[in-house]
């Protein structure tokens, strides 16, 4: 069974307190709202080997190592009515930026319900759990 990487684990604590419906997703479009796109230097912000399978906000991301070895994990979201897919990128930013690869194994594909509830639509989860999946996947091809 995956646990949750420390900071991933602290930020949905956070959101926790949150115990009306419409508190908790104002909260999600601020976090979302605080999503600034990155993309490696001199690369298409949006080149089809980097989009993330089924994602209707047509998210691209970048999962490699910095300097120091740790991940360095980068997102674009061409679609700017996106703010799921905007907040979850910034949740794996916050919870894995300069953490071991390893660590992004731990993530489980239920953090996009975790998050979110389950009153996703079946193609927002669907594009939400395949950042996850991709994420999961890049880092381990970094190990």
């Amino acid at each position: 069974m995956s646990t949750l990487p420390p900071k991933i684990a602290e930020i949905l604590d956070d959101l926790s307190f949150f115990t009306e419906r419409d508190e908790r997703i104002q909260a999600l479009i601020s976090l979302g709202q605080k999503f600034v796109a990155h993309v490696p230097d001199g690369e298409d912000p949006y080149p089809e080997s980097r989009k993330v399978p089924g994602c209707e906000s047509e998210v691209y991301a970048w999962v490699g190592l910095t300097e120091s070895g740790g991940l360095d994990v980068k997102f674009a979201v061409r679609n700017p009515q996106g703010i799921s897919a905007m907040a979850l990128a910034e949740v794996l930013i916050q919870g894995l930026q300069g953490e071991k690869p390893t660590l992004a194994q731990d993530i489980p594909e239920s953090l996009a319900i975790d998050l979110f509830g389950e009153s996703l639509s079946m193609g927002k989860s669907l594009g939400l759990t395949n950042m996850i999946r991709l994420v999961r996947a890049e880092a381990a091809k970094l190990t």
